[in-house]
């Protein structure tokens, strides 16, 4: 294991001690937004690395705790998933995929580490705004102080990434909140992988 990834807390075993309190903040976050996630799947789980030789590093790590799925170019930079072995538990969720961005040219985010859980709600819907739509509807506290958000200093972005030769629209909404970030989508990440194939 290089030192590298020991001070940085981003060995898989040190990320793995953070993980309830992280875990802890995206809860206080739903709540926060009057979301009820306890029905959705917590999909994956995803960090920030800085820098391409620590996502290396960190990259072989995690590759010992299961197997690679995908390894698609994505707005011009590799992103790993890696299905767990063992599905990651914490707090009464079962996390089955790790997302291991390497990182975008001239982006430094302010902490490496955990960075935000994705949830699947499934809905229909082929863009962001209609995803958006659906998940007011379907969660009416949310969605009556949906305007609100910004007003607490939560950011709110829509978006439709999509890798080479990925066939399934999965359109996300994401909430950012003092460095926690929680997104939510139709499809889960394995279904997206396997739409490439």
């Amino acid at each position: 294991m290089t030192t590298e990834l020991v001070e940085k807390r981003l060995t898989p075993e040190l990320m793995l001690q953070d993980l309830d309190a992280f875990v802890e903040k995206i809860e206080a976050l739903a709540s926060m937004l009057h979301l009820d996630l306890s029905l959705a799947q917590a999909d994956h789980i995803a960090l920030r690395i800085n820098d391409t030789q620590t996502a290396q590093q960190a990259h072989q790590a995690w590759a010992q705790y299961g197997k690679v799925i995908s390894q698609a170019q994505i707005n011009g930079r590799p992103i790993i998933v890696i299905e767990f072995e063992n599905m990651l538990e914490s707090r009464g969720w079962k996390i089955e995929c790790l997302e291991l961005p390497y990182p975008a040219e001239g982006k430094i985010y302010p902490t490496e580490g955990w960075e935000h859980v994705e949830f699947v709600v499934p809905s229909h819907a082929d863009t962001a705004d209609e995803f958006l739509a659906d998940l007011r509807h379907t969660y009416p506290d949310f969605g009556a102080q949906f305007e609100k958000l910004e007003e607490i200093d939560v950011k709110t972005k829509l978006s439709s990434p999509k890798g080479e030769g990925e066939r399934l629209n999965n359109p996300t909404v994401a909430f950012k909140y003092q460095g926690v970030c929680i997104k939510l989508h139709p499809h889960s990440l394995k279904a997206i992988v396997e739409s490439e194939a």
